[in-house]
């Protein structure tokens, strides 16, 4: 015999734990079902195993999107104030740290606790170590063939994520169901992932590895001021990050190094009051030594400032404030916090997150074509998609 329910939600992560919450407390009988041993296991490991569950200035000009105004709607339902307010209620300590970002104090086992908590209490079935072997609809609802035995709901919400970290068991199940069911999925790539150099230019930056700097990153007409990290594969930090959402093969990026220093008028001034300083002691007053002391020796200028005319010393400027790097790929999903593209957002209904074309299937989260920025923005959207589809179910 089939096990009956009004909802049934493949993926136990964020947005499919909110959507069962959600629905539980509309009286709907909620199933969640998900291959993994344990729920939310990209809540776990979030930022740094403490969470960046939203970001306070969350808004759809944050996200990537074929259609930038279809998050417009959950966004504007469910905001980042709505899941503080839940944060509070379950007495989770937090600390907002740059640009928005929420953490918590203690662990990110806080947030999947809360959920689960939200779920015991308005009676979702929870089942773990599930394996889906068939999925159909027919004139009731959804049927599923699983390993805990058949399952039959009236509404099935896809929240089985994207392809990023597949370790952690990312399959892109989600675009599998899309397609089965004639809906276009956009393409999809790693976001929020490291860059990587062709080796020649590895090399010559492999004294860098480890080195941080204060850094503006552009690509094309977008930008992102943050961190920047050179590592042993090429380049990471929260600046690389951000763009490689927005970056694709062939095309170059632009660093601009502590861009708030005017590296030209501060050489020029060293050089007045003091010329028998090196180029590399002076940019090492505003950069890692180590950066400091390549970007000297890879301009031939290991001489005192009083030897150097003001042109060499206008032309380091310039290679500081506008580093041109074009990177030879990504790290690719294994390190990818998300993925960039998805269930095409034309096919879905901005309100409830339901297909338009098959009534009582519903997509949330990671696997829909919408992408947040670095910092908290991801959880928000599975929060917001969540609570839509959940009411809606």
């Amino acid at each position: 015999m089939a096990s009956n329910y009004d909802v049934a939600i493949i993926g136990a992560g964020a947005a499919g734990m909110m959507a069962a919450f959600t629905a539980g407390r509309r009286g709907k009988s909620v199933i969640v079902l998900d291959h993994a041993k344990a729920p939310g296991e990209k809540i776990r490991i979030s930022g740094g195993g403490r969470c960046n569950f939203t970001n306070i200035h969350a808004t759809p000009k944050n996200y990537i999107s074929q259609n930038p105004h279809f998050a417009k709607s959950a966004l504007a339902r469910y905001t980042p104030s709505d899941f503080i307010a839940m944060v509070d209620r379950h007495k989770i300590a937090w600390h907002e740290k740059t640009l928005g970002q929420l953490f918590c104090d203690d662990s990110a086992k806080d947030i999947i606790r809360m959920l689960l908590e939200e779920m015991r209490a308005v009676h979702v079935d929870l089942k773990l170590s599930c394996e889906i072997s068939e999925l159909e609809k027919g004139p009731d609802g959804f049927r599923l063939s699983t390993s805990e035995g058949p399952i039959l709901a009236t509404s099935l919400v896809m929240a089985s994520g994207g392809k990023s970290i597949p370790k952690m068991g990312a399959t892109g199940f989600a675009y599998r169901i899309a397609e089965q069911f004639s809906l276009p999925v956009t393409e999809t790539r790693p976001a929020l992932v490291p860059l990587t150099l062709e080796p020649n230019l590895l090399g010559e930056l492999s004294e860098l590895s480890g080195v941080a700097v204060d850094a503006d990153v552009a690509c094309g007409k977008t930008r992102f001021h943050e961190a920047l990290l050179f590592t042993h594969r090429g380049l990471s930090g929260p600046s690389i990050l951000q763009i490689s959402s927005y970056w694709r093969e062939g095309d170059e990026i632009l660093l601009s190094l502590q861009p708030e220093t005017d590296f030209v008028e501060l050489l020029k001034a060293a050089k007045r009051e003091n010329g028998r300083q090196q180029v590399q002691t002076v940019l090492a007053q505003h950069l890692p030594k180590r950066l400091a002391q390549y970007l000297a020796e890879t301009a031939k200028l290991e001489r005192p400032l009083a030897d150097l005319p003001d042109k060499a010393l206008s032309s380091l400027s310039e290679r500081i404030r506008r580093w041109p790097i074009k990177p030879a790929g990504s790290e690719g999903y294994r390190t990818a916090e998300v993925t960039l593209g998805g269930v095409d957002t034309d096919a879905l209904d901005s309100r409830s997150m339901q297909a338009k074309t098959v009534p009582g299937l519903y997509f949330i989260g990671e696997c829909v074509d919408v992408t947040g920025w670095l910092g908290g923005y991801n959880f928000q959207w599975a929060w917001a998609s969540g609570h839509a589809a959940g009411e809606a179910v």
